[in-house]
């Protein structure tokens, strides 16, 4: 996607051996996180979590209107090596990532923590939960106990679990936890599996427009603590403090675009497609139509991240082991939205 300048004649042969060795010595820079880089120029790099999905939408709907190029941006977006979104974009690869709380916290509390802090909520309240098939008779937490649950295999995914299933008074050594190697979830509860966790407004919308019968677990309901923020848009910290008013125009843009697709969810859905024909045009339609009213939710604005349910999070997180040290309600910024 990116536009390469290409230099001919031999007069260039020296000046381009110049540029080269110093792309080569800036790229190693990077790899290393030792240079944060300073975009000559008003291009910004959005790398995704995932495959576009309606997660993503207002991004798309934003640079299709062009509300970026309105704001002097153009912008660059693609999907990077799976998990490698916040390492990229610490590494100065992008200036913005999609990831998740749940996943930023061991990042930016570890050993080798990594500099980067979310900038806005694209949801504002958790949408995932545990998914089963109805006959699975699972219609809460303790039901679990006695059944097969497809993990991810993280530490967080075991202590999410124990906890919903102990605080409902079920037995979490009764629950077996089989790692889940399916790439959906349909794909997994067609095997030995009773149980998975998903993203509603992706799988559950799924499982509507398929005619499956479901029940559904909803975390941020079950327990407050459990209503993280799940995706955020992530900037490098260093780089939006020297980019203030890049990272705010990006952010107006994007804002509209989102408030775009909550105003107009059919019109927001057919730019995804545009951008991503692959996906299913009824699972992208009623995909949207569910995220319209949840994008920005009772938030004061779309983007806006509460500290007080932020923070809580992070702490039951600590108190788990599960970050190497308590950051409170550190981590993100509001600073930057419109």
């Amino acid at each position: 996607m990116k536009n390469e300048k290409r230099v001919t004649g031999k007069k260039q042969i020296t000046n381009r051996m110049f540029y080269a060795l110093l792309f080569a010595i800036c790229y190693l820079l990077f790899a290393a996180g030792g240079c944060n880089q300073k975009s000559g120029t008003d291009t910004i790099r959005v790398l995704l979590d995932w495959t576009p999905n309606t997660n993503h939408t207002g991004l798309y709907a934003a640079l299709e209107m062009g509300w970026f190029a309105e704001e002097g941006l153009k912008i660059e977006i693609t999907q990077p090596p799976e998990d490698e979104a916040l390492a990229l974009l610490a590494a100065g690869r992008a200036e913005f990532a999609f990831s998740f709380q749940e996943s930023m916290g061991p990042a930016i509390t570890g050993r080798d923590a990594l500099p980067v802090q979310a900038v806005a909520a694209v949801i504002s309240h958790n949408t995932s939960g545990v998914m089963s098939l109805a006959g699975s008779n699972i219609r809460r937490p303790a039901d679990l106990q006695g059944k097969r649950f497809a993990s991810w295999e993280t530490p967080l995914v075991t202590a999410v679990i124990r906890d919903i299933v102990e605080n409902d008074g079920g037995d979490f050594r009764l629950v077996t936890m089989i790692p889940n190697f399916a790439t959906d979830a349909f794909s997994a509860l067609q095997t030995d599996v009773d149980a998975i966790w998903i993203y509603y407004a992706w799988d559950g919308i799924a499982a509507e427009v398929n005619g499956v019968d479901i029940n559904y677990l909803d975390l941020g309901s079950i327990d407050i603590k459990f209503d993280f923020y799940t995706p955020v848009l992530v900037s490098g910290i260093a780089w939006a403090a020297e980019n203030p008013e890049k990272t705010r125009k990006f952010l107006r843009a994007a804002s509209r675009g989102y408030s775009f697709a909550m105003e107009n969810p059919a019109e927001a859905a057919a730019i995804l497609l545009k951008y991503a024909p692959e996906l299913d045009a009824a699972l992208v339609m009623r995909s949207q139509e569910y995220l319209k009213t949840r994008y920005q939710g009772d938030a004061q604005r779309w983007g806006e991240i509460d500290p007080e349910r932020w923070g809580g999070f992070y702490k039951w997180m600590f108190e788990q082991d599960l970050l190497e040290r308590d950051i409170g309600s550190g981590g993100f910024t509001n600073e930057y939205l419109p």
